[in-house]
């Protein structure tokens, strides 16, 4: 054989074996949460590690035990440190973290969030459930139809006050609500709650000594509804307080049989994660994401004019009717 023809063939070979490994690297994705042990995150985790083992991605799904943007901050700073390929995050508090996000940007480490957005100069794609917009409007509307009623006194609970995706819908609810229902009456800034239905709870209870003319509960965070449906239960007054928001159907249907909770309105958790990770390996592989693009166990997807944010889909309402329908 000549010398020129077994140079290209091991040019050939060494290229080959290139390619095998490029195609057979395992690349490894960081899906963090804002806590972990709540049950609408445990459903995105299920979510997540489903797509890790659908497409042959390594998911790491870890959170703090408590809303703590400075436990994330140090979370990331340690999965930085052991190499990860890309981190999707859903942050507590989207300013606290952009130094660090900024970091791992910098290290060649794709950075999206994911339920929460974050900072936008940081993150390459930014996953959202729902139209922020829309969703925020829905809840308003369903407390109306809950109360019977377009006036009088209300509430509104949240998770955490930093969280940006609840202040979104928050603030667009509450905008709608002063031109379509100017004779609804905010009687208190929005509460609250840490993610934690027992402070939902107990902040429930001392709204309902507060304003005994109290109509209506908008709990915008999945733990917030439940508790407040909790304290109406336990007070007797499922007739007089309507109680409505986001959170799981499993975790409602309890409350919506006894009438203490209205309806809840949400979408697919596990979906989330499952299209958060699968929206990362495409990005890791150089892949085109696209508006209308059909994710597998998703669906169809829009993906706005930014070319970065993506919307999951709308929103599913569940009543006592329907909510034994769904299995998270």
């Amino acid at each position: 054989m000549k010398k020129g023809l077994r140079v290209v063939l091991l040019a050939l070979l060494v290229c080959s074996l290139f390619m095998v490994a490029a195609e057979a690297k395992e690349y490894t994705i960081l899906v963090m949460p804002k806590l972990v042990g709540i049950p609408y995150f445990n459903a995105s985790e299920a979510g997540a590690l489903k797509a890790g083992e659908d497409l042959g991605v390594n998911v790491i799904y870890a959170g703090p035990n408590q809303a703590d943007a400075a436990a994330q901050v140090r979370m990331i700073e340690d999965y930085i440190s052991r190499g990860v390929d890309a981190i999707c995050v859903a942050p507590n508090d989207p300013a606290a973290l952009t130094p660090v996000l900024r970091r791992a940007k910098d290290r060649g480490i794709l950075v999206m969030d994911w339920d929460t957005p974050a900072d936008p100069s940081v993150v390459e794609i930014s996953v959202h459930q729902i139209d922020d917009k829309v969703f925020g409007e829905h809840m308003w509307d369903l407390l109306v139809e809950s109360m019977g009623t377009d006036e009088g006194e209300y509430a509104v609970l949240t998770g955490g006050l930093a969280a940006a995706n609840l202040n979104t819908w928050i603030d667009y609810g509450l905008a709608y609500a002063k031109e379509k229902y100017p004779n609804l009456k905010l009687v208190t800034e929005r509460i609250p709650t840490d993610e934690k239905q027992q402070e939902a709870y107990r902040k429930t209870l001392d709204l309902l000594r507060a304003y005994p003319n109290l109509k209506g509960i908008i709990g915008v965070s999945t733990p917030a509804p439940i508790g407040a449906a909790q304290a109406v239960e336990e007070r007797g007054l499922q007739d007089k307080v309507a109680v409505v928001g986001s959170a799981l159907p499993t975790d409602s249907l309890p409350y919506l049989k006894t009438g203490a909770l209205d309806v809840a309105t949400l979408w697919d958790p596990g979906k989330l994660g499952y299209l958060t990770v699968y929206l990362a390996l495409q990005r890791l592989e150089g892949n085109e994401i696209y508006d209308g693009m059909e994710v597998p166990n998703v669906g169809k997807i829009t993906l706005w004019d930014d070319g970065r944010t993506v919307i999951m889909g709308p929103p599913t309402d569940f009543t006592a009717e329907n909510a034994h329908l769904y299995d998270f």
